[in-house]
C-alpha cells in the first residue's frame, strides 16, 4: 500500500511525475490524479517547506473518500482468494505465468498489472528484487547527493599505540562528482549527522535529495516502499528540507557513483600515508578535496585529465637513400602537404659517410 502523502512529498520534492511512479511502483496516471489537487491548490515543487503532518491535512480536505491516506488496491479483495497458491509460485515462475495459471484455472480477472503490485507487497524483498528495476535519469545540478561509509583500513593510532579501524564518511555529487570525505573511527548516529552537516558547509549548499546507505544511523528499517528513516537523521533532513531516499539493499548500482569513489579514495588518500592524529587526518582530508573546478587543491584530489593519444610521429626519409629517418638534419626543405613529410636537400648520415 502506497501513502497518498508520499506521493506528494516525492513530487514537491522536484522528482518527475514518471520518475515517482516508478519509485513507488504505481501508475503515472495514478501520481497525475493524487498531484491535481496539490497543482490547482497553486503549489509548484520546491516551494516552502512542508511536514508530513500537514500532507496528511490537505490529502484529507483533497480526498475524503478516502479512509485514511492509503491508496486501496480493489482488485486485491479478488487475489488475496488466491494467497496461498501465489505464495507457492513466487520465486518460481514468472507473475506472468502465475496470472496465466489462475486465469485459466481459477477465473482470475484481475489484470496482470495488479497481481504484480500484489506480490510486489506481500512477498518478501528477495522474491521480488529481481522484478524492480530502479529508474535513474541523468542528474540535474544540486538534484542528488549519494551518501556512504567506506572501510579504508587499519591506522597505528600513536595516543593509544593501538592499531584502529578507519572508515572514509564520503558525499559525491553525481552531476560534477565533487566529493567531501571525512574520516572516522566510529559509525555512530552523533558522527552520522556532524559529518552531514560538515559536508553541507563544505559544498555551501544542501542537495534537494540524499542517497544513503541503509545503514543504522540513517535507515532503521530499509523497505523498497516505505523505509524508516531514523529519527535524529529524519529531523536533520527536514531541518534542511531535503529529501531522504535510501538505495535499496544490497543494490550497490542505485548509488553507483559513490561506490565507483571507494577504491579512488582508499588508494588516493589514506594508502602509504601516515598521522599523528584523527584531528590531522580530518584536516588532511578536508584540504585536500577540491570545492570547485578550478580550485589550488592538492593534485590527488583533482579529477586526472582525460588521457589522450599521442599523434603519431611522421617518419622522415633520406632525399638520396630514401631509407627512414629520427631526426631532421640541416638543410631539410618544407614538408610536402600531400605526403605529409619532409623533402630533404641533404643526404642522411649514412650517405654522406658513404
Amino acid at each position: 500500500m502506497v501513502d497518498v502523502t508520499e506521493i506528494l512529498q516525492h513530487w514537491y520534492a522536484g522528482r518527475p511525475k514518471v520518475e515517482v511512479a516508478r519509485s513507488l511502483g504505481v501508475d503515472v496516471k495514478t501520481v497525475r490524479r493524487y498531484v491535481a489537487p496539490a497543482e490547482a491548490a497553486g503549489m509548484a515543487p520546491g516551494g516552502p517547506p512542508v511536514t508530513g503532518e500537514q500532507w496528511r491535512v490537505l490529502a484529507r480536505d483533497w480526498f475524503p473518500q478516502i479512509a485514511g491516506t492509503g491508496i486501496r488496491q480493489v482488485s486485491w479483495r479478488e487475489i488475496a482468494v488466491h494467497h496461498d497458491r501465489i505464495a507457492g509460485l513466487a520465486g518460481v515462475v514468472p507473475v506472468s505465468v502465475i496470472h496465466q495459471r489462475l486465469a485459466d484455472e481459477q477465473g482470475l480477472e484481475a489484470s496482470v498489472a495488479s497481481l504484480r503490485r500484489y506480490v510486489r507487497a506481500h512477498f518478501p524483498e528477495g522474491v521480488r528484487a529481481d522484478q524492480v528495476r530502479m529508474h535513474r535519469p541523468p542528474c540535474a545540478p544540486g538534484a542528488e547527493a549519494q551518501v556512504d561509509y567506506g572501510y579504508l583500513g587499519l591506522w597505528p593510532d600513536p595516543a593509544t599505540a593501538r592499531r584502529r579501524r578507519v572508515w572514509a564518511f564520503s558525499m559525491v555529487l553525481p552531476y560534477s562528482r565533487h566529493l567531501f570525505v571525512r574520516p572516522a573511527v566510529s559509525m555512530t548516529q552523533r558522527a552520522w549527522v556532524e559529518a552531514h552537516v560538515a559536508a553541507f558547509e563544505f559544498f555551501g549548499g544542501v542537495p534537494e535529495k540524499l542517497t544513503p546507505d541503509n545503514l543504522k544511523a540513517g535507515v532503521s528499517k530499509p523497505d523498497l516502499y516505505d523505509p524508516k528513516i531514523n529519527r535524529g537523521y529524519a529531523e536533520l533532513a527536514r531541518h534542511y528540507g531535503c529529501l531522504v531516499d535510501p538505495a535499496r539493499a544490497y543494490h550497490p548500482r542505485d548509488k553507483a557513483v559513490i561506490e565507483a569513489h571507494r577504491r579512488y579514495i582508499r588508494s588516493s588518500f589514506f594508502a602509504g600515508r601516515s598521522w599523528g592524529s584523527l584531528a590531522a587526518m580530518t584536516a588532511d582530508a578536508g584540504a585536500g578535496a577540491p570545492r570547485w573546478p578550478g580550485s589550488a587543491g592538492p593534485a590527488r584530489w583533482r579529477a586526472a585529465p582525460r588521457s589522450r593519444c599521442s599523434p603519431p610521429r611522421r617518419r622522415r626519409r633520406c632525399g638520396r637513400c630514401r631509407r627512414w629517418r629520427s631526426s631532421r638534419p640541416p638543410g631539410a626543405g618544407p614538408r610536402s602537404p600531400r605526403t605529409r613529410t619532409w623533402s630533404w636537400a641533404a643526404p642522411c648520415t649514412r650517405c654522406r659517410t658513404g
